[in-house]
């Protein structure tokens, strides 16, 4: 899709831009490095790079970037190719989805880096969101590069894998997930597994294949092709999904792979999509809970 772009020194301004709020996209339990700022604006750390993103009316003004990033990095990241009223339009013939999608309506799904999210999302499991984000900080400051005076990168698998469990679990707070967090970087490390190949994988196969993973089950792997694979049709059901799909469509309180198909089987190739408004709404206003 093309937009009106203005390049500042620093800074990229995406005038009149639809479908895109910030808090949306990084409070919908997707992404973990991200910051609220004084001015209510968001930073973000994705690929080596900080990002600060602030809504100011109908702009969407990226700072401490250039076109040069924003063309190879954020273009891609913030899924700026999608046409979101398309999506909406499609999922809001379902009357419990408009409304879902009209709370969130600025939702976007991001396209994370996958290493990332494969150790992000081994690490949220039985975990809560303020816990995961302090780890995955603790991690990348411990063991990422240095970006700038207060930032780091996430860290590489070479470096993850040369990690004592043991001191990841004490310096970085992951507890019983430290093992699997090790052995699943050696794993990438020494490419017995090409994460890279999961993009040419249909979301069957690549669920397969990262559930080799130790740490990977049917929930993480769904959260790892929806955020690093574009894998569109992935739908993870996590407490809150499982709750406003018993909630809403279920009306009895049925178990987490039922509720995955279900999920898939009425909203199809937009399936994560959904996931993602239903998440969202669920949480923020506690339906089901």
């Amino acid at each position: 899709m093309k937009y009106n772009l203005i390049e500042e020194q620093g800074k990229i301004i995406i005038k009149d831009v639809k479908n895109f709020d910030p808090k949306h996209i990084f409070e919908c339990g997707q992404a973990f490095r991200w910051y609220v700022e004084e001015d209510n604006s968001y930073t973000t750390i994705a690929y080596g790079k900080v990002l600060n993103v602030k809504k100011d009316g109908n702009d969407i003004i990226l700072s401490d970037t250039n076109m040069e990033d924003f063309n190879n990095i954020w273009y891609r990241y913030f899924d700026l190719e999608r046409d979101y009223d398309e999506i909406k339009k499609q999922l809001s013939k379902d009357p419990i989805l408009a409304d879902a999608i009209n709370f969130g309506e600025g939702l976007r799904i991001l396209n994370q880096e996958p290493f990332e999210m494969v150790i992000s999302f081994i690490t949220s499991a039985n975990n809560q969101i303020p816990r995961i984000k302090k780890s995955i900080e603790l991690m990348s400051k411990n063991y990422g590069e240095k970006i700038d005076e207060k930032y780091y990168s996430f860290p590489t698998p070479q470096s993850l894998s040369k990690v004592n469990p043991e001191d990841l679990k004490e310096i970085c707070k992951v507890g019983f997930r430290g093992e699997r967090i090790v052995e699943t970087a050696k794993i990438i490390a020494k490419g017995e597994l090409n994460l890279n190949s999961i993009f040419n994988l249909n979301r069957d196969e690549g669920k397969e294949l990262l559930m080799t993973l130790p740490g990977v089950g049917p929930k993480v792997s769904d959260c790892i092709l929806l955020f690093a694979f574009n894998k569109d049709e992935a739908f993870p059901v996590d407490v809150w999904v499982k709750r406003v799909m018993e909630y809403f469509y279920l009306k009895e309180e049925t178990n987490v792979k039922h509720i995955g198909e279900h999920g898939a089987r009425i909203f199809g190739s937009l399936a994560g999509f959904a996931q993602q408004y239903l998440f969202y709404y669920a949480r923020e206003l506690g339906i089901g809970k």
